[in-house]
């Protein structure tokens, strides 16, 4: 049985200022927002708020190529031209999605200098790294399912569903 736990809309402000800190305080500035569907686009949308940066997406979760695979091409190409993009997601957990997107932005021909990874929640035992993370958590020690402000409208039946289909981080 996974242990949910909610985390406060107060709790998930505070990890997105910290992320708009930490990127304020280095020398890369994105030049976009790249808000990780679906996980990633309530995110994308505060810290572009937060930042001031304007917000794209990819809606890697719904596996649509003309919203996932295409719009990959495009910003890969973006980045020979010089601009800067930042991907942002909930949770780097396993590193499937960042591995899937990394993979798909080099075979674009992106410049990887240009290209940055962000999560709200890092696992540290993950396959791939990010360069911004506002939490960071051992799954081998922390087997949670983190329920997210934006999830907490779910019923509890889509949650435990969601939970059940990678047993691997919460079991």
């Amino acid at each position: 049985m996974p242990v949910f736990t909610r985390i406060p809309h107060d709790d998930y402000v505070a990890m997105v200022l910290s992320l708009a800190e930490q990127i304020g305080a280095g020398d890369w500035t994105p030049s976009f927002i790249i808000g990780i569907g679906r996980g990633g686009l309530a995110p994308a949308v505060y810290l572009s708020h937060a930042t001031g940066l304007p917000m794209l997406s990819v809606d890697h979760s719904s596996e649509v190529p003309d919203f996932a695979d295409a719009p990959l091409v495009r910003l890969a190409a973006r980045t020979r031209e010089g601009e800067r993009l930042l991907f942002l997601d909930d949770i780097n957990d396993s590193g499937r999605t960042i591995a899937k997107l990394r993979r798909a932005l080099v075979e674009a021909g992106a410049v990887p200098a240009n290209v940055r990874f962000a999560t709200l929640v890092d696992n540290s035992g993950s396959a791939e790294r990010v360069d911004y993370r506002a939490r960071t958590i051992d799954r081998a020690r922390t087997r949670d399912w983190f329920v997210f402000p934006w999830e907490a409208v779910a019923p509890q039946a889509s949650l435990d569903q969601d939970a059940a289909e990678v047993p691997e981080r919460i079991g």
